[in-house]
């Protein structure tokens, strides 16, 4: 929708600035091109605005100079743009006076589209941060391969593919008959199956679908950090219904709301 409106926006500023009552239809009447404050205050703002949203919604993490949030200065251009394609409606003319003609001269096409223009940038910029729908990063994050847990080996033992068979040992599937028992083992004793080893958590990638704190893993109710969407995080340990997450900086927190999270 951003988009759609700075390319409406574009189209509009080569069209007619002005609207003459009587003028004929091949009148040659300025563009929004001829005005220095509204290509500034209106076209310009406009552009860099739906830029600095676009670029903040389609890259999972930038830069804040000077503390500020790319995103939310883009919304303050379009605000501005809006303000100003508002202002140029009322009087097209600034501070010029023509005397009576003055009356006979109005906001033009390229005007009044350059208004909804800037009004549909400013909506859209502002229902972002409002709507789940449209928080999402425009450019998903590439999913990490799946980690192995600290110090696992691949299973070699009897029954997984790939796994060398050796029948004939004793105490072994697949022993003939008259083997001899294991060590330990009473004469005549059948083999004891195996028992399955208790399933052990494997760390794993996950994102997050909205922003989400993650708590100290001492229990302090203040947030650490807070996880963004479009970023892939960690998890290295289930806690209970939550997750222990590590941030891309090595800070470790309990992620509690694990609601509709995305695995890696």
């Amino acid at each position: 929708m951003l988009i759609g409106a700075a390319v409406l926006l574009l189209i509009a500023s080569f069209l007619d600035f002005y609207s003459v009552d009587g003028a004929s239809d091949d009148a040659d009447l300025p563009s929004a091109w001829a005005s220095g404050p509204f290509v500034m205050g209106v076209i310009l703002a406009g552009l860099i605005g739906t830029a600095l949203v676009v670029v903040s919604r389609g890259m999972p993490q930038l830069p804040k100079p000077a503390g500020l949030d790319l995103g939310q200065v883009g919304t303050a251009f379009t605000m501005f743009a809006a303000w100003s394609a508002l202002g140029n409606i009322f009087d097209p003319l600034s501070a010029a006076d023509y005397g009576s003609s003055s009356d006979t001269i109005s906001a033009g096409i390229g005007l009044i589209l350059s208004f909804v223009a800037t009004l549909l940038m400013a909506g859209a910029a502002v229902a972002t941060p409002l709507v789940p729908a449209l928080q999402a990063g425009l450019v998903p994050a590439p999913k990490p391969p799946q980690p192995q847990p600290y110090g696992a080996q691949p299973p070699t033992g009897y029954g997984y593919p790939g796994a060398q068979q050796q029948p004939g040992q004793p105490g072994q599937p697949g022993q003939p008959y008259g083997g001899q028992p294991q060590p330990g083992q009473p004469f005549g004793a059948q083999p004891q199956a195996p028992q399955p080893p208790a399933a052990e958590f494997s760390p794993f990638w996950f994102a997050v679908p909205v922003p989400r704190p993650l708590f100290a893993e001492d229990g302090s109710p203040t947030p650490i950090a807070e996880l963004a969407p479009g970023t892939w995080y960690l998890a290295v340990e289930q806690r209970g219904p939550g997750l222990v997450a590590q941030t891309q900086d090595g800070r470790r927190g309990v992620l509690q709301d694990t609601s509709g999270i995305q695995r890696g």
